[in-house]
């Protein structure tokens, strides 16, 4: 038959172990750095989801330009001029608003730290 008796010092060991990690600070710590790294990875995702906005909003604007230039020196026709400046606008509107977004997601991450 095999001894079936656990030494003492390995009982502490374990529970001095299981009471470091479970316990206390360390569990309000572990809490704290999951929800800390969501949110960052949520405020990363909305930046690059931003980004996309952007591009997307470039290549719109960037082909609505072509076109209108190449109307306008087919037809001479001034209207096409108006088009460039929506473009522009669009453009400008992105921009503006990519630049909310980070700002925003920088404050949010701030916020979320210092609480």
């Amino acid at each position: 038959m095999t001894d079936s008796t656990i030494d003492q010092a390995l009982i502490d060991a374990v529970n001095a172990s299981r009471k470091a990690v479970m316990e206390g600070d360390s569990i309000t710590a572990s809490g704290y750095g999951k929800a800390y790294q969501a949110v960052a990875q949520s405020t990363a995702i909305a930046i690059q989801d931003a980004a996309d906005a952007l591009r997307n909003v470039s290549t719109v604007a960037a082909t609505a330009a072509g076109v209108a230039i190449a109307q306008y020196l087919a037809t001479g026709d001034p209207a096409y001029e108006g088009v460039l400046t929506a473009a522009q606008g669009m453009m400008e509107a992105a921009t503006k608003d990519f630049g909310a977004i980070g700002d925003a997601a920088v404050t949010i991450l701030q916020k979320y730290k210092s609480v």
